[in-house]
């Protein structure tokens, strides 16, 4: 029998009434076979902590931070077992460190390195539904079992993981959306809800925006080829399955957009092998994640490179930018904040020359100026001014008609 994980985000946990919603879906769930949940942190609850470590200390150690979060899903996860309690279902919660999910030993990034599924497959042979503590992990480099966590969303990455363990298993992402949309429904009223998506589509989107799973979690679905859907908590609807590869003609699936981005560029740094590398080795130390790479073509032995970050790691981009701004003889390093990335995805855009002429003629028309370009074999983006998101988000969605039912492609 086919067994099922489901992952509850914390807006459907968000207060106790919530929790026993919940808990009446999951009872109903258990009958049909073996089911592992997930649990998120109620609400706000992660953020609530944050704030209360920072209230007591500037600069919070980043090990009792993740002490600290942990115990947000162990609130979650306890009380969605007393609920179905209540209801005469057997159940049992566990922190991920009980459900034998180890990580490497960085704080508050931490990445899953392996899932011992024994005690779990002990639980559900004895009939009981399994609820684990989502986004957290042990640690087991130091011998010490320390307390990890994954970063925000890891409850998608626990629930992938623990499917992807278990083997023959899916695994429904339950939030407070429908699925998938051809846009972000609260900016476009006219977003389209997708049936269906490719594990490369959801990760382009994912890593460009669209916040309802985390990327790393999709990566890990499509590695271990688990079945996706991602369904509301509130209504009863089917919604978005992942998975499978694109094996169908040129389409357009969605916009992506995401706000609080900087860039960060190296004016006149040398132009010579090695550079790029003692940039952002150093960056990847400090564990800033850079993207959007664009060097100019160098004259006079001098080149320029530009990145972005997300906004709240440019302080410390900077910082580091300084520090080896010496090693890479550069002339000087500027930063401009408040920007966007607006990305379109779909398969096959590099095979025409009608995507980026679409794109690029909806941002003239609207009037909004490009300060950087990349692309992939199925992503188009572009950094712009932030205060320009949502109104290019709405021109790119009309642009490739992407609130009708059939998804633009370009001509033959």
């Amino acid at each position: 029998m086919t067994m099922l994980v489901q992952k509850y985000g914390g807006s459907s946990l968000k207060n106790t009434a919530r929790i026993v919603a919940v808990a009446d879906r999951v009872a109903v769930a258990a009958k049909s076979g073996p089911l592992v949940v997930v649990v998120s942190a109620m609400g706000d609850t992660t953020d609530h902590l944050i704030d209360l470590a920072r209230s007591v200390a500037d600069r919070p150690d980043k090990r009792e931070i993740d002490m600290l979060l942990a115990t947000g899903e162990q609130v979650s996860a306890s009380l969605l077992a007393m609920s179905l309690h209540q209801r005469g279902v057997s159940a049992i919660s566990l922190a991920g460190w009980q459900a034998g999910i180890r990580t490497d030993s960085v704080f508050s990034t931490a990445r899953i390195r392996s899932v011992d599924t024994e005690r779990i497959r002990h639980e559900l042979t004895a009939g009981k539904v399994v609820i684990v503590t989502g986004f957290q992990g042990v640690g087991d480099e130091t011998g010490w079992g320390e307390v990890t966590t994954l970063g925000r969303g890891g409850s998608d990455a626990t629930a992938v993981a623990l499917a992807a363990g278990l083997g023959d298993c899916r695994c429904e992402i339950y939030s407070d959306v429908t699925g998938i949309f051809s846009a972000d429904p609260r900016i476009v009223p006219e977003a389209r809800k997708l049936s269906e998506i490719t594990y490369e589509e959801m990760l382009e989107l994912a890593q460009y925006g669209a916040q309802v799973m985390m990327p790393r979690s999709i990566e890990l679905a499509q590695l271990w080829s688990v079945p996706l859907e991602v369904r509301s908590s509130y209504a009863a609807e089917s919604g978005t399955r992942i998975g499978g590869t694109m094996e169908y003609g040129n389409r357009v699936a969605g916009v992506a957009h995401q706000t609080d981005v900087a860039k960060v560029t190296f004016v006149g740094l040398a132009d010579r092998p090695g550079i790029a590398h003692t940039i952002f080795s150093a960056l990847a130390k400090r564990r800033i994640h850079a993207d959007l790479i664009v060097q100019n073509i160098g004259q006079h032995g001098r080149t320029d490179l530009s990145f972005t970050v997300a906004e709240g790691d440019l302080e410390a981009a900077m910082e580091v930018a300084e520090e080896i701004r010496g090693d890479v003889d550069a002339q000087a390093v500027t930063s401009k904040g408040g920007m966007a990335k607006v990305s379109v995805v779909g398969a096959g855009l590099s095979s025409s020359a009608e995507y980026a002429s679409t794109m690029f003629g909806a941002l003239a028309e609207t009037g909004v100026n490009i300060d950087m370009i990349s692309t992939s074999g199925i992503r188009l983006t572009c950094v712009i001014d932030g205060n320009r998101a949502e109104e290019t988000v709405r021109s790119l969605h009309a642009a490739f008609h992407l609130g009708e039912d059939a998804s633009w492609q370009a001509s033959a």
